[in-house]
Order: structure tokens, then C-alpha cells, then sequence
């Protein structure tokens, strides 16, 4: 069955190619939030184990609300590590970072994501697509205060 939701085809492919992007540096940096998580050890070992426990938390969440907006565009969300490697702005981590080397990768990560985002706008706009714009607002709000919170901890 065709879907008719008011957004042209090729629009809808374009929004859900950004989403796939999105969705990419989503569980990117929910998979290395997750193993900065497990791993992290020093003097803020207690600080940032629960910091980082959130946020991989939140991101476990988003990436449903992401890839159930690509679906509701009618088009297939990917979900492979390899799709994501391929789509992803976000690097994997080499090793074990030390705690404030772990905290820096995050800013860098959580403010990809917020670029990611910002860039499917255009189109958004465009077509009038109000619910992705929702989701995108959303998820720039959340990440920004994300990179904030992390950034703080880096004050002398």
C-alpha cells in the first residue's frame, strides 16, 4: 500500500536518509557511552560512572523514537553495526581512554549528534514534516545539555 502523509517521495527519502544518520551517531555514542561506562576508573570513577549511566540510558531510548520515524516515513531504519559504521560521524574509541580524555570524546560526540540533526532541517522545513522537527528539536535540546553537563566537569 502507497502511504500519502503529504511529504513528496523524494522527500521523504532524504528526511529518512538524515534520520539514518542520526540514528548511526545515536547508538555510536550510546555504544561508547555504554564501554566509557564500564570502563572509566580514577578519582571521578563514582561521578562519571553514573553521569555516563544516564546518558547511555537516554540514548537506549532515542534511538526507538529515530528509527520508528524513519519507519513511520516508509522506509527501513538501519540496525547493523555495519550500517552504522558506514553512516556514523562518530569514531570508535581505540583502547581505554583516561576519565577526562573519555569526557572530551563524549562533548565531541553528544555535539556530532546535535550537527547531525541540524542538518536535516532544511528539508524538514521545507515539507512542513512538524513531527520530525519535533524529534529533532528534541534530540538537539537534550544533547546540547548533554555536552554542557559533560564540558563542565572539564573547568579547572
Amino acid at each position: 500500500m502507497s502511504i500519502n502523509i503529504g511529504i513528496p517521495t523524494e522527500d521523504r527519502k532524504a528526511i529518512a536518509d538524515g534520520l539514518s544518520r542520526l540514528l548511526a551517531d545515536s547508538y555510536t555514542l550510546y555504544l561508547k557511552t555504554h564501554n566509557f561506562h564500564w570502563n572509566v576508573k580514577g578519582p571521578m570513577f563514582q561521578t562519571l560512572h553514573l553521569l555516563f549511566e544516564t546518558q547511555y540510558t537516554e540514548l537506549a531510548l532515542a534511538v526507538d523514537l529515530v528509527a520508528e520515524r524513519i519507519r513511520a516515513l516508509d522506509y527501513p531504519a538501519p540496525g547493523t553495526y555495519a550500517e552504522f559504521a558506514k553512516l556514523s560521524s562518530i569514531p570508535e574509541p581505540t583502547g581505554v581512554p583516561k576519565a577526562t580524555a573519555m569526557i572530551k570524546e563524549l562533548v565531541e560526540g553528544q555535539e556530532a549528534v546535535v550537527r547531525t540533526a541540524r542538518s536535516i532541517f532544511p528539508v524538514v522545513d521545507k515539507v512542513g514534516d512538524e513531527p520530525t522537527a519535533d524529534l529533532l528539536t528534541q534530540r538537539m535540546q537534550i544533547h546540547e545539555k548533554n555536552a554542557w553537563m559533560l564540558r563542565s566537569l572539564l573547568e579547572e
